[in-house]
């Protein structure tokens, strides 16, 4: 049922305006696992309106929608250019986003212990010092009940996909090393599984609730064709929210969407 539910939705997001299908492709799950989230969340506080911290949202992707719902939204990016962005982009969407200059982990000194009814951390911890310690911060950042969403490059997907490019040492090492890098040219520092984050959302005291697989089969079909045929491109949608749960499908995918609870 809640597959169905996800691939109706999915449908429904690519038939918008102005909305690419490979992108919709791209988002739609986790989307649909956020506004679902934050509809419980809104239900058990009273409150319609909820407090997000977008930790590492850059030029407001997430976060400008997540106004537009008609949240409070705090962005914490350590780019001014970003926050520039996300400012311009906020003005273009008649919403306000609050934009804050710092590193994710740092977000318990900037936005204060409890300040939110969720926090989102998005392709973040791929590139902290310390995945751990980040994931911590995010944890006393939301308020009892709350939640944490945590979206990171999957380490399985970079096996296949430099296999599948014929680069099968580089596949083979991604196996071997212990942060899932393919070598001192991978843009990417650091892969995850799905037991790693479940592992680092259990040491900061979190409860993981959902994971889901996302871009499992987007990232290997070109967008043009995604884009350029309409009864693909939503099939392709369907795909993936019915793929993202799958036992073994899911770890395949580039990232790993981890929604975690914080205990009330």
């Amino acid at each position: 049922m809640a597959e169905m539910r996800r691939a109706a939705a999915a449908a429904d997001h690519a038939r918008r305006p102005g909305v690419p299908r490979s992108s919709a492709v791209r988002t739609v799950v986790v989307w649909e696992v956020l506004r679902t989230a934050l509809a419980q969340r809104a239900a058990a506080a009273g409150r319609a309106v909820l407090d997000v911290v977008d930790a590492g949202g850059g030029t407001g992707g997430f976060a400008v929608p997540l106004a537009e719902l008609g949240h409070r939204v705090t962005v914490v990016d350590p780019s001014p250019d970003a926050l520039a962005a996300l400012e311009r982009r906020a003005a273009d969407s008649d919403v306000s986003v609050r934009g804050v200059q710092g590193d994710a982990h740092d977000l318990l000194g900037l936005v204060g212990a409890g300040a939110a009814d969720m926090v989102l951390c998005h392709s973040v911890l791929e590139y902290v010092d310390s995945p751990a310690a980040t994931m911590a911060s995010l944890a006393a950042a939301v308020r009892p009940g709350g939640a944490v969403s945590v979206l990171a490059a999957g380490r399985l997907a970079a096996v296949l996909h430099r296999a599948l490019a014929g680069h099968f040492d580089d596949s083979r090492r991604v196996l071997a090393d212990a942060g899932g890098r393919w070598g001192d040219r991978d843009p990417i520092p650091r892969r995850f599984t799905r037991a790693d984050l479940t592992e680092l959302a259990a040491g900061a005291g979190l409860r993981v609730a959902e994971v889901h697989g996302i871009r499992i089969f987007a990232d290997l079909v070109a967008g043009s064709l995604i884009d350029a045929e309409h009864d693909a491109g939503e099939a392709l949608i369907a795909l993936e929210s019915a793929a993202s749960t799958h036992a073994v499908l899911s770890d395949l995918a580039t990232q790993l969407h981890v929604l975690a609870l914080r205990a009330d």
